[in-house]
């Protein structure tokens, strides 16, 4: 036989690569790839689906049993402190000391705290300033009404050139206005900040004579 031939035989009796074992193990690993590919979108869809839920679930609860509630500023009562008047009757002027003792409350209906900014209770007359009060900043627990007491003292150059005043003391009542208005949030499963607002205003009547209020109208505003 020749080498030729011997050659031949060989080469035909060798052993053929492993092809097709490659391509099965191939697709194996790309199967495996699919699948873990699929399962991380299947969570991924799982935990965005459960997210949903939760804020859904929050939104409703902030919608119906959390639902923000506006506060109640109420002035329980207006009482004169101090009046004292110096009349000049050739000049038609009234000097005029007064402070008033304003007692209010404000009122939290919410399930949840109201916190509220720094204020102030306002004195007028005839619709100008005359006098002011600081209101400090708070929070009011949930349900809860806090009182107040403040005192308004009139700052009496504010009167000086207003000839109206000495009509009011002599005809003996001096009419004026308290004024009241607070700003804060009602923070909802502490997610959601909700702006609020409550104001007072109350037109009341002073007796120069004795000393007192003689009638009081007040009018109630509050706003989310």
């Amino acid at each position: 036989m020749k080498s030729d031939d011997k050659n031949e035989m060989l080469a035909s009796e060798a052993p053929k690569p492993p092809n097709a074992a490659m391509e099965t193990q191939s697709t194996n690993g790309g199967t495996k790839g699919k699948k873990r590919n699929r399962n991380r979108k299947i969570c991924i869809c799982v935990t965005l689906l459960v997210i949903l839920l939760i804020f859904i679930i929050l939104l409703v609860l902030g919608l119906t049993l959390f639902k923000p509630k506006r506060p109640i500023t109420t002035i329980d009562s207006v009482a004169v402190d101090r009046l004292k008047a110096s009349v000049d009757v050739l000049n038609l002027k009234v000097i005029l000391n007064l402070t008033l003792n304003v007692d209010l409350s404000l009122k939290n209906p919410n399930r949840v705290g109201f916190s509220f900014g720094s204020s102030s209770a306002l004195l007028n007359y005839g619709g100008k300033l005359i006098g002011e009060a600081p209101l400090p900043a708070s929070r009011i627990g949930a349900e809860k009404t806090l009182p107040m007491n403040l005192t308004l003292t009139l700052m009496a150059d504010r009167l000086v050139t207003d000839t109206r005043i000495f009509s009011d003391f002599m005809s003996g009542s001096i009419p004026v206005n308290t004024f009241v208005k607070v700003s804060g949030k009602v923070s909802v499963l502490k997610i959601f900040k909700i702006k609020v607002q409550s104001s007072s205003s109350c037109d009341i009547v002073i007796s120069v004579a004795n000393r007192n209020v003689t009638s009081q109208h007040c009018k109630y505003s509050t706003k989310l």
